[in-house]
């Protein structure tokens, strides 16, 4: 019998090879996402990663009214409360609201909203935008309209002539 280090049925290498070091499952999307800027914050340069970056200008976006950035916007609140939910960290205050109904703030909101203008022959009367009539007319399910509603709708809608009429909708 030869004479070596281990004995027969004993391996030299009793744990085995070492497993080959795994590559993380990194995106593209996630190293660009994880890339630092340099960018002005409020007058300072700050270095920011490029998804800070584009939260922020999403955030601007909602700030000037732009409805997808709003959505966006909403989005991340509702994902980050729903976290803090879970780590159960978070205690909320009870907040009292009081609300004011006034027409001239549901005026203001749909100036706002883009849904209405004020007249420019009468500012006391409000005028709604052709786009959010024409969103009205759309809807399905409702009833027919009459000459008189026709005619109200015309009267109420700013640029009536490009209302587009649903068929069979006119009595």
């Amino acid at each position: 019998m030869s004479d070596t280090r281990f004995k027969p049925g004993q391996s030299g290498n009793p744990k085995g090879r070492p497993p080959k070091a795994r590559r993380p499952n990194v995106t593209a999307f996630e190293i660009v996402l994880d890339k630092r800027l340099t960018a002005n914050v409020g007058g300072r340069e700050r270095e920011l990663t490029v998804e800070e970056v584009l939260q922020q200008q999403t955030l601007k976006d909602a700030l000037a009214g732009k409805r997808m950035a709003i959505r966006k916007v909403l989005k991340m609140i509702e994902k980050r409360e729903a976290a803090l939910a879970r780590k159960g960290g978070v205690r909320r205050t009870p907040m009292t609201f009081e609300q004011h109904h006034c027409a001239d703030n549901a005026n203001e909101a749909m100036r706002i909203l883009g849904i209405a203008e004020p007249d420019p022959e009468f500012p006391s009367r409000w005028k709604v935008n052709a786009w959010a009539t024409q969103a009205a007319l759309s809807k399905p399910g409702r009833r027919k309209f009459t000459d008189k509603d026709v005619k109200d709708i015309k009267f109420f809608t700013s640029d009536p002539e490009t209302l587009r009429w649903p068929r069979g909708r006119i009595a």
